[in-house]
Parts: structure tokens; sequence; C-alpha cells
């Protein structure tokens, strides 16, 4: 009873984080707004063009907006993800060039105050898998719940995407969640079936180590220390290494 207790209050928990998550995303208005950048020459100011409500756009999100008037916008990143854009000619470097629109000058945080409600649903959203796993004991049980939780998750993700919530990462929109939810319980349910009921745990054994070293590895990859390291090794001439070719192909499109 407790548990089913509990789980009915993480889910309505969820559901509320999600609602206001979508409430300031899509309901507040965000107006024209500036900001200036320091450069070797002296402050620049930059004017942003908005009176919108509901834009998704990396220049005129209420997420943006929320993170600036809070945290002030000398705490957000100034090289964030959107500078990849062509609009910003790829570019994510300190110095961008003048004829890039306002919005590619400015910083911004995916990691900030609206962004942290759905990634706070994401786990509650995981802690439902584990609820299963503790209520069912038997495995046809397990993987038939985790299927169905993550399937549902998965269509209502996508539906919501057909609609005109676009799944975005750097918002963490609802469908972003649903669907990447949906992903790693459909990631989970197969490793499941191969290791626990086929028991082919040693052929995992990349995915366990990097489990038992996750933590290493995060701060081997934003420290760019593996990054670095990894360019070491190139074909003739030094450009010709695999991380600028990921960059040139995937990133900078």
């Amino acid at each position: 009873f407790y548990l089913t207790m509990f789980s009915f209050i993480c889910r309505f928990i969820m559901f509320l984080l999600s609602a206001i998550h979508c409430g300031l995303l899509y309901g507040l208005y965000v107006p024209d707004w500036q900001f200036s950048v320091s450069q070797s020459t002296g402050s620049t100011v930059y004017e942003v063009k908005c009176s919108v409500r509901g834009d998704l756009g990396p220049a005129c999100n209420s997420a943006g907006m929320i993170d600036r008037y809070i945290l002030g916008i000398d705490h957000l990143y100034t090289k964030p993800v959107y500078r990849n854009m062509k609009e910003c000619n790829g570019s994510n470097r300190d110095t961008v060039s003048e004829s890039m629109p306002s919005w590619c000058h400015a910083t911004f945080d995916p990691e900030g105050i609206v962004s942290s409600l759905t990634a706070a649903a994401t786990s509650i959203i995981g802690l439902q898998y584990g609820h299963i796993l503790v209520q069912f004991q038997d495995h046809k049980g397990r993987l038939y719940n985790w299927s169905i939780l993550s399937l549902s998750l998965l269509v209502v993700g996508l539906f919501l995407d057909f609609i005109g919530m676009p799944l975005n990462k750097s918002l963490y929109t609802i469908s972003y969640m649903l669907v990447t939810s949906a992903a790693g319980g459909i990631t989970f349910c197969l490793l499941y079936l191969l290791v626990d009921i086929y028991g082919w745990g040693r052929l995992m054994f990349v995915l366990e180590w990097m489990g038992k070293h996750s933590l290493s590895i995060f701060i081997l990859i934003t420290s760019n220390i593996a990054v670095i390291f990894i360019q070491g090794f190139y074909w003739r001439d030094p450009q010709n290494n695999i991380i600028r070719w990921i960059v040139t192909r995937f990133v900078q499109k």
C-alpha cells in the first residue's frame, strides 16, 4: 500500500513539474532585451528583438529570460550550443563575427531553472522503473511493465513532437524528456534481457566498466582531457583527426 501511494505521489509531482515547465515555456511573454559583451576594443551592446510568447528559438525563449533575470547573464554559458547553428556560422570560439545575429553573441544555460523542472521529472520517471523492479519478482512481469511504460512514453513524446512541441535538448522540452526516457527504458529492457535472463554478462564488460568509472569518464570528457588525447592521433595532418571529423560532419551542419 505504501509503495503504491508513494508511486502515486511521485507521478503527481512529475505531472506538476511538467505542467509548470510547459506553462513557463509557452505562457510567459518575452520582451525585447539587450546585453553587452566586453571586447578588447571596448564594450558592445547588442539588442534582440522578441516581443513574443511561446517561442522556442535560441533568441526569444522564456527559459533564457528567466535565467537572465534570476541568475544574471554573467552567470550563464558564454559558449552555448546554438553557436553551432548555421545562423552563427558554426562558430564556437571566443571571437564571433559581427555579421551574425545579435543573439549569437549572447550567453545561455541549457541546464537552467526551467530545464531543471523536466530534468527532475525525468528522475521520477526512472524511479517508476525501480518501483516495477520491486513490485514484480518474475522476469516476465518486469519486462512486460517496463516495455509498456517505455512504449507509452515514446508514443506520447512523438505525438507531442508531431503537434508542435519539438524535441529540444537545450530547453529540455516535455517531448524530449519523454522520448529520451523511453529510449533509456527500452535500452534497459534489452540489457536486462541479455544479462539477467540470457546470462550474457561477460559480453557487456565494456558497459559494466563504463558504469563503474562513469564519474571519471565524465571528468575526462568535460575537462577536454580525453578530447585532447584523441586529437593526438591523426592521419598525416593534425587537422585530420576523428574529433574534427565528427564536429564537421554532425555538429557544424
